[in-house]
């Protein structure tokens, strides 16, 4: 490798957002970026061109990382290490280490570490309000919390009523629930009405979102650890534990570790717990309830969902449909929001105009009711006048107006369904670049395709 290629990699490894530590095959330093050195507090030249355990006097053959690849020529996966730098500064790091090989001989090793102290510092904080929360002695009760209930869900959609009828079944039971939707779909809405509904009311109703916390240390916030465990390692309960006698909802399943999944299945098989390096056995009493907004079927398929697990966990399944498989919420929904809104904000709005109905059920809200509850509070914000129109409203909402009620306006007669829709496409379009006075641009962007794809439909319509 020339100086010029070998100073453009190591400039690149320096922009890095972890700590890169590599040495030879001797164990001398040969790179180390700004982002080890603020982590050690050490200067980048006192560990260049040095010994590792010269410039760690505190490590040994046997517990330096990077020897010890060396030695054995194989990586070392994510390891959680707590340790003070030469700064006083208690740091926590996940390190992954490697061999580097030429021609099949390990001629270093390079050590990746990435911080994650304020994340433990945060964990650590929300794992010791539950604490608090749900300590047996607490004064305020858990009953005395609000929780949403089943009445707090609007709805006239069939389906909709359908699944909330066999959510208030499964309240009665212990069994595990599934809840399967797209992203602002009312998830947690369910699983709050569930956990109201049911003899658990009155104990902790515990959420966890599995793709908020790294990997390395979901394991530790669910089961708990014992002191350790791993270097830094404390005494403290997990959230199973926690959620004893009441109901644990983990939100975002897939996004769980497929290893850290199969602790899981035991945990639901066996009814307990043991805390990450204890071998002690904790029996606790609480309801599952877990969400996914993705298909199950596609993330078992990715790898990113065990397929034992998901069955563990389907024994009861709650499928919430997207907003624009029920337009016919979107009304009832939008009125109630303008209420619950108007009064919060204190609007001077006293209506909604029929063209912002008009709007939401042409729109395919990919944010589902979430959306529509932002939207309209944000429009609430804006207006000043006593109605609300489609002039309060994002701009996305003002293409093509009403463009589902556009008809068609040739004749029928003896023509293939292939040529009517080649009309309407092309009537779609002339509409589309009338509003927009010939701006392809504007019109591509209201009829909701690329402008590279408008121009090609252009030219095949003949429009000059």
């Amino acid at each position: 490798m020339s100086s010029v290629s070998k100073d453009f990699i190591f400039e690149f490894l320096d922009c890095l957002d972890e700590g890169i530590h590599i040495v030879n095959a001797q164990g001398i330093t040969v790179f180390y970026n700004r982002v080890a050195s603020v982590l050690d507090g050490m200067d980048i030249d006192e560990v260049m061109g040095v010994h590792v355990l010269e410039a760690f006097p505190s490590l040994t053959q046997k517990t330096s990382t990077l020897l010890k690849v060396l030695q054995t020529g194989v990586s070392i996966g994510e390891q959680q290490q707590a340790y003070m730098n030469r700064k006083g500064k208690r740091v926590l790091t996940v390190n992954r280490t490697i061999p580097l090989h030429v021609q099949g001989k390990v001629v270093g090793a390079a050590e990746i570490s990435r911080d994650i102290t304020q994340v433990k510092e945060l964990s650590d904080q929300v794992i010791h309000l539950q604490e608090q929360i749900h300590e047996p002695n607490r004064h305020l009760s858990c009953k005395h919390q609000h929780f949403y209930r089943f009445t707090d869900i609007v709805t006239q959609n069939r389906n909709m009523l359908a699944e909330i009828d066999k959510a208030k079944r499964a309240a009665q039971t212990k069994s595990p629930v599934l809840v399967v939707g797209e992203t602002g779909t009312g998830k947690e809405l369910f699983v709050q009405s569930i956990h109201s509904a049911s003899k658990r009311v009155s104990g902790p109703f515990i959420v966890q979102n599995c793709a908020a916390i790294p990997a390395t240390l979901l394991e530790g916030i669910l089961f708990g650890t014992v002191k350790g465990a791993f270097t830094g390692a404390e005494d403290r309960p997990g959230l199973f534990e926690l959620a004893d006698g009441g109901t644990l909802f983990l939100d975002e399943i897939q996004a769980m570790p497929v290893g850290l999944q199969a602790k899981l299945l035991r945990v639901l098989e066996d009814g307990g717990v043991r805390r990450v390096g204890d071998t002690r056995f904790r029996s606790v009493d609480i309801r599952i309830i877990v969400a996914t907004n993705e298909d199950p079927s596609n993330s078992i398929r990715e790898g990113k969902l065990r397929r034992d697990l998901y069955y563990r966990i389907h024994v009861v399944g709650l499928h919430l449909p997207p907003l624009r498989e029920r337009k016919d919420d979107i009304d009832c929904l939008t009125r109630y929001f303008f209420r619950k809104l108007k009064a919060e904000l204190n609007s001077p709005v006293e209506s909604v105009s029929p063209e912002v109905f008009d709007a939401f059920s042409s729109y395919d809200w990919p944010g589902n009711v979430r959306e529509l509850a932002h939207t309209l509070e944000g429009a609430l914000n804006l207006a000043t006048e006593h109605e609300l129109t489609l002039a309060h409203l994002p701009q996305h909402f003002h293409k093509i107006p009403n463009a589902g009620k556009l008809l068609f306006t040739g004749d029928l007669a003896g023509k293939s369904l292939k040529e009517v829709v080649k009309e309407v496409e092309k009537q779609f379009i002339e509409q589309a670049m009338s509003e927009t006075k010939g701006n392809v641009l504007k019109a591509a962007k209201r009829l909701g395709i690329p402008r590279q794809t408008l121009q090609y439909k252009l030219k095949k319509i003949g429009w000059v």
